[in-house]
């Protein structure tokens, strides 16, 4: 009998613990996207791309004319030399790929180091309209899943007044 009573009190005292909470939820991906200073973000990131590019299109013609000049001298050479040359072209491919492969790990690492002042700017208004409105949870709109989600719930038209950026005006597609 106290073991029913010890469950019914936990019950009710779990569903009183329930009845506080305020749950919210937050377009964060959007309020990224309307904040001024992404757009500088994105500036930067498309300079560093653009600097990125050149360095890297400086080593692909390098390699295509070191191909192109193993295709032209190919049928004049022996066959030992053919081979030297084959293992030289595919080092050169090689360093390439990798050249990619750090160029696009370097612009992760950027972009991310850009980005950071504002995830960081984002997040302390998100936890202030959050305090003020007393919302136990926020909830990013990305990456959960909602069946349904109350929009009164929806603290981004908040954040952004926090943030002091006004909502951008609806375009109308011609």
């Amino acid at each position: 009998m106290k073991s029913k009573i010890s469950i019914l009190i936990a019950i009710l005292i779990s569903s009183i613990a329930l009845a506080q909470s305020k749950v919210g939820t937050v377009n964060s991906d959007y309020l990224l996207g309307v904040m001024p200073e992404s757009k500088i973000v994105v500036k930067l990131t498309k300079e560093y791309a653009e600097r990125l590019d050149s360095v890297f299109a400086l080593k692909v013609s390098a390699y295509q004319n070191s191909l192109n000049e193993f295709r032209d001298i190919a049928d004049s050479i022996s066959q030992d030399t053919k081979t030297l040359k084959l293992i030289e072209i595919q080092k050169f491919e090689a360093e390439v790929n990798q050249a990619k492969e750090a160029g696009t790990q370097l612009m992760r690492q950027k972009e991310n180091e850009l980005m950071k002042p504002l995830y960081k700017k984002l997040g302390e208004a998100i936890r202030t309209v959050a305090k003020e409105n007393n919302y136990t949870q926020i909830l990013t709109l990305q990456g959960n899943e909602f069946a349904y989600v109350d929009s009164a719930f929806d603290i981004t038209e908040l954040v952004m007044v926090k943030l002091n950026i006004e909502k951008p005006k609806a375009t109308t597609e011609e």
